[in-house]
C-alpha cells in the first residue's frame, strides 16, 4: 500500500478539517475521493482535446475518439471482457434499467419469475418491479441465511422451470458478504436463466473476472472507485447484447434511418449509447483503473481486510454498539448505537470529524430483516488508516451524547 504521506499528496481533500477535527470519511460504499491524476485527466480534456467522439473529421475529434476507445479496452482489461461487450452508461442503477428494459421486457413472459434478494439495493429492485409491472412475471425472494448471507444452496432451492433471471449484488451494500457468484451463476444457468451481478460494491475492492464467473451481466459505477460521477459501465456477453434492445435512442447508435421509420442500429456497444457520451468521465475511469491497478487489487482487498478485522475487534469491546454484519469480508461495517437513532448517531460522528452514512442504505426491504428502522454504516477503502478507525471507535464510545452535536 501507499504511504499515507503520498496518499495526502495524492487526495488532496485527505486534507481537510471537519468541525474542526481531521477529516475521517468512512462512508466509501456511497462515493469515493478521487486522485489528483483523474482530476488532471478531466482537466485535460476540457483544456486540450475538447470535442465528441465519433463525430468530427478533425484533430481534435480524432484525439478524443482514440482517448475514449483506450477507455473502453482499460475497462474490459480490468473485469477480462472484451472490448465491445462493454457498455457506458451513467453508472450501475441506468446499467440495470437498460438490462431489465432492453433484455427482461423484450423476452420475458408473464409466467416467468425473476429472483431477487432482500439485501439487494433499490437500483436491483425497482427496475424488476417494473418489469413485473410491464409483463406480469413474478418477483420471488431467495432466502438468507439467519445471518442475511445469500448461499448457491439457496439459490438452488429457490430456482424453477419458470425462473428466467437472477438479479443479485456480489456484495450488498449494507451486510457486505462476499456471494459466490461463480457458483451461483452455475447453478443458474443447469436452469436455463440468465444471472446479472450488481458489481457497485465488488469491483472496486477487489479483482473481477466476469470470464471466470460466468455471469451474464455486469454493472458498477465509476464514482465509487476513485472515478468521476455520472460514469458507469454495464457489462454483457456480447451475444446477449447483441439481443437486446437499447434502453436510449438518438445520434451515434444507428447506422440509418428513413422517413418510413425504419431504423438499422450500430453493433454493440455503439447501439447502447445514443447522444453525446460522457467523454470525460470514461477517461477519468479509465485514470482511476489504473491508479487502482497501480497499487494491486489484491493489495487493496488485504489491506481493507486487516482495517475491517482491527474496527471489528475494537467495536466488540464496546458493549453500546450493536453490530450487524461483524462477520462480513467487505469493509462495510453495519451497526447501531444503543438507544440512539441512526441519523441522530450519525450527526454526532460529523460532530467529531467522522463521515458515515445512517438510513436505509436504499435497501428498504432489509431493515424488516435485520428487525430496525436504520442502520449506520462505515465502509472504508485503501486511503483510510488505523488512525481513522482509532477516531472513529473513540466516536462510538461518546455516541450516547448525541445532543451535544445539536447544541454545541
Amino acid at each position: 500500500m501507499k504511504k499515507y504521506e503520498q496518499l495526502l499528496l495524492d487526495f488532496p481533500i485527505l486534507n481537510k478539517k471537519m468541525q474542526n477535527h481531521r477529516l475521517v470519511y468512512l462512508d466509501n460504499a456511497a462515493t469515493t475521493f478521487k486522485p489528483k491524476m483523474v482530476l488532471e485527466a478531466i482537466e485535460d480534456y476540457y483544456e486540450n482535446y475538447c470535442a465528441n467522439t465519433h463525430r468530427g473529421d478533425y484533430d481534435l475529434a480524432h484525439t478524443a475518439d482514440v482517448k475514449y476507445d483506450e477507455a473502453r479496452e482499460i475497462v474490459a482489461k480490468f473485469i477480462n471482457a472484451e472490448k465491445n461487450e462493454i457498455v457506458f452508461t451513467a453508472g450501475t442503477s441506468m446499467s440495470i434499467n437498460m438490462i431489465a428494459y432492453g433484455y427482461a421486457v423484450k423476452y420475458l413472459k408473464p409466467e416467468d419469475e425473476i429472483l431477487i434478494t432482500e439485501a439487494e439495493h433499490a437500483s436491483n429492485v425497482l427496475p424488476w418491479f417494473s418489469v413485473a409491472k410491464a409483463i406480469g412475471c413474478t418477483i420471488r425472494y431467495i432466502p438468507l441465511t439467519d445471518e442475511g448471507r445469500l448461499t448457491p444452496e439457496n439459490v438452488k432451492n429457490a430456482m424453477s422451470e419458470h425462473t428466467k433471471i437472477v438479479a443479485i449484488a456480489q456484495v450488498t451494500n449494507v451486510l457486505g458478504y462476499y456471494v459466490d457468484i461463480k457458483s451461483i451463476a452455475k447453478v443458474v444457468h443447469e436452469f436455463g436463466a440468465l444471472i446479472v451481478v450488481d458489481g457497485a460494491q465488488s469491483v472496486p475492492h477487489f479483482k473481477v473476472d466476469v470470464k471466470d464467473l460466468d455471469c451474464d451481466f455486469l454493472s458498477f459505477s465509476g464514482h465509487k472507485m476513485c472515478g468521476p460521477t455520472g460514469i458507469g459501465v454495464m457489462y454483457g456477453k456480447y451475444a446477449l447484447l447483441k439481443e437486446m434492445d437499447p434502453l436510449m435512442s438518438g445520434g451515434g447508435m444507428n447506422a440509418r434511418f428513413n422517413t418510413c421509420g425504419e431504423v438499422t442500429l450500430l453493433l454493440p456497444p455503439a447501439k447502447f449509447e445514443a447522444g453525446t457520451q460522457n467523454i470525460e468521465g470514461a477517461v477519468g475511469l479509465a485514470v482511476a483503473i489504473k491508479y487502482l491497478e497501480s497499487i494491486g487489487m489484491e493489495n487493496i482487498e488485504k489491506y481493507e481486510t486487516e482495517l475491517k478485522n482491527y474496527a471489528i475487534t475494537e467495536l466488540k469491546k464496546l458493549d453500546n454498539v450493536i453490530l450487524y454484519n461483524e462477520t462480513a469480508e467487505s469493509g462495510i461495517i453495519t451497526f447501531n448505537i444503543k438507544d440512539v437513532f441512526a441519523q441522530d448517531a450519525a450527526t454526532y460522528f460529523n460532530s467529531k470529524g467522522v463521515c458515515v452514512r445512517s438510513g436505509q442504505h436504499c435497501a428498504k426491504i432489509l431493515m424488516d430483516f435485520l428487525g430496525t428502522v436504520a442502520t449506520v454504516r462505515a465502509s472504508l477503502y485503501f486511503y483510510n488508516t488505523k488512525e481513522d478507525i482509532d477516531a472513529f471507535i473513540d466516536a462510538c464510545k461518546k455516541a450516547g451524547d448525541f445532543l451535544d452535536a445539536y447544541f454545541n
